[in-house]
């Protein structure tokens, strides 16, 4: 074999395998950032992962949210309609968060309660993230939408 083939030959492997390497650790990369969206049956049936981060997606309760004084901690709980999960939170909440409104919060399981890092809330009175309203219960989303005080009736269902 002629030296400069030989050559070319071993820096296209060279470069493939250099190329291979970089794309295992960009997908690894990728795989741990990846947040899936649960709803609270997800999770209290199991399907939600009991040991990784995730994104609870969902209606917070009314009567649900407990502020402890002098202090940035808040519970609440999140539901679809159907089951609920209890929320732990440590920092500053959205403007747009109050009970009865779509909120998506980032974390994970902690026992029986969701320790979340993030809380997002929706925008205005109409908006609900698509994937938070695919998850719903259609009932429940229907009374949300019928505007009014209609959301401040909403069943929490069982835990």
């Amino acid at each position: 074999m002629n030296p400069v083939r030989k050559r070319r030959l071993i820096l296209v492997g060279l470069v493939l395998l250099a190329a291979s390497v970089a794309a295992v650790f960009i997908t690894l990369a990728l795989q741990e950032n990846i947040n899936y969206l649960h709803t609270p049956t997800e999770v209290r049936t199991g399907k939600a992962p009991a040991d990784g981060r995730f994104r609870l997606g969902g209606v917070v309760c009314q009567g649900s949210v407990q502020r402890t004084e002098g202090t940035l901690d808040v519970r609440f709980n999140i539901t679809d309609g159907k089951r609920h999960v209890p929320v732990h939170f440590n920092g500053i909440l959205p403007d747009m968060f109050k009970e009865g409104t779509s909120v998506i919060a980032t974390g994970k399981l902690d026992g029986n309660e969701f320790a979340a890092t993030e809380v997002l809330a929706k925008h205005d009175e109409t908006y609900m993230p698509e994937e938070v309203a695919k998850s719903m219960n259609p009932e429940m989303l229907a009374k949300m939408n019928s505007g009014g005080d209609a959301r401040h009736t909403i069943d929490c269902g069982a835990p």
